[in-house]
């Protein structure tokens, strides 16, 4: 949901006009281009979807909120498998709270796919979302 907030101009990526166009939603409408230009180059490359919940973990870091977002899952995985279906997630995500979009959900999945059996490892992700990079 913050990504597509974020990237103003729809085309999947956010840049420094998105940047300047969000913080143009939320009052701040001054905001100096090296500011703009900082916040960019913070990312590795275009700052896409994935690239966004790297950096978002990143910034993260330290705070704890891996259990947080752990036991979030934790209440749709009653076998403790340590992984839920997929579709079940997908339909969660665009019908409860914060909808997601079906866009948003290809950008997710795209990022995180479900193994061949369906199931999404919430375990790795919440690792990922959190820490910013995949465990070895």
């Amino acid at each position: 949901m913050a990504f597509t907030i974020m990237d103003q101009n729809r085309d999947g990526f956010i840049d420094k006009e998105d940047l300047r166009d969000t913080f143009a939603a939320l009052g701040r409408i001054n905001v100096k281009n090296e500011e703009l230009e900082a916040m960019v180059k913070e990312a590795p490359g275009p700052i896409n979807f994935t690239v966004f919940l790297t950096m978002f973990g990143e910034k993260l870091k330290g705070t704890d909120p891996e259990e947080t977002i752990l036991h979030a899952f934790k209440v749709f995985d009653t076998e403790g498998k340590g992984f839920v279906k997929a579709d079940f997630i997908k339909e969660k995500l665009m019908t409860q709270a914060d909808r997601f979009s079906e866009e948003e959900v290809k950008q997710m999945f795209a990022a995180f796919p479900p193994d061949v059996c369906g199931n999404l490892d919430y375990r790795s992700l919440c690792y990922i979302i959190t820490h910013g990079e995949e465990k070895d």
